[in-house]
């Protein structure tokens, strides 16, 4: 599967490419610790680009940066068998080999699929080395790639945020009240006031009503920022779904679910991040499932993995 990641100016090289790693342990040279630092996101063990442990407790991977450095994210691709070895995995950043003494959980890995690439915010956290770890009995750790990433912040005060592609997209939804357009959220402005001609609004009452964006391209999204509306009517946002996705089926409707809006205070912006760290799609919907609802929103953001290169 291809996934294409914006080039993005705040992140620097991968830290990780060609640096000393090392594993609890080593099924085999097919499954050495190195294979996940070759700058390869092939997916295939049994081509020699995947590492592997034997099974065993608490299996362990890690690798040495040769310096201290402020971690702002880190990719994991998952092997295209067995995907569900890697659910669970932590990822820690620290200067201490010791797995006991890891200071920095960077994040854990509740699920990639298979062939997979996932993004993983780490706040930022500093550290040496970058650890990957399974906890539990009679377990495999498999990695096919770990990539590391510094921002370019880290050494500039203006601390620039990363770019919103929404902005660059083109928005349509189910229906449309006078005026309230869908392109409305996405104008690169958070003004909550319907009344100001800010936000799309579909018609009233209306069955699943959803707004989707199209970013034209695949990319894989990081961060999804929704701004309510803040004159009236905020909890009519409270249930709805955010869909990440390839597919036009229903709509867009029917791609994965990102995430669910419990409920977003009128006039303020929520953040959310898609379930497992990342999701690869061209289309984000927000859709309010059932009967006698309406849509209104007044800006989504949406933010995308600042990696390297695309495949």
């Amino acid at each position: 599967m291809s996934i294409l990641v914006l080039l993005c100016c705040n992140l620097v090289h991968n830290l990780a490419l060609h640096q000393k790693a090392t594993q609890s342990s080593e099924n085999s040279q097919l499954g050495a610790a190195g294979h996940a630092v070759d700058g390869k996101r092939d997916a295939s063990f049994q081509r020699g680009s995947c590492t592997h442990t034997e099974e065993e407790s608490d299996p362990w991977w890690r690798v040495d940066l040769g310096n201290e450095y402020t971690i702002a994210a880190v990719t994991v691709t998952n092997r295209d068998e067995h995907e569900n070895m890697l659910d669970g995995a932590e990822i820690w950043i620290g200067n201490s080999i010791d797995t006991n003494n890891i200071k920095n959980r960077c994040a854990v890995i509740s699920h990639i699929p298979k062939g997979r690439t996932f993004y993983f915010s780490c706040s930022p956290a500093k550290g040496r080395y970058v650890t990957v770890l399974l906890r539990g009995s009679k377990k495999v750790l498999s990695l096919c790639e770990v990539e590391v990433f510094v921002p370019n912040y880290a050494e500039d005060s203006t601390k620039r945020p990363l770019p919103n592609v929404a902005l660059k997209g083109e928005a349509t939804q189910s229906s449309t009240l006078s005026g309230a357009a869908a392109s409305k959220a996405i104008d690169g402005r958070r003004n909550s006031y319907y009344s100001d001609w800010f936000c799309s609004h579909t018609a009233e009452g209306q069955t699943d009503p959803w707004w989707r964006l199209d970013l034209r391209q695949t990319f894989v999204i990081v961060s999804i920022k929704v701004t309510n509306r803040g004159d009236c009517c905020a909890e009519r946002l409270d249930g709805a779904e955010i869909r990440v996705g390839n597919s036009l089926q229903n709509n867009g409707n029917d791609n994965p679910r990102c995430a669910t809006i419990s409920h977003i205070r009128a006039g303020k912006t929520s953040t959310y991040q898609c379930d497992g760290g990342s999701m690869e799609g061209r289309f984000v919907n927000v859709v309010i499932p059932g009967k006698s609802k309406t849509l209104t929103l007044c800006e989504v953001e949406v933010y995308v993995a600042p990696a390297g290169k695309s495949l």
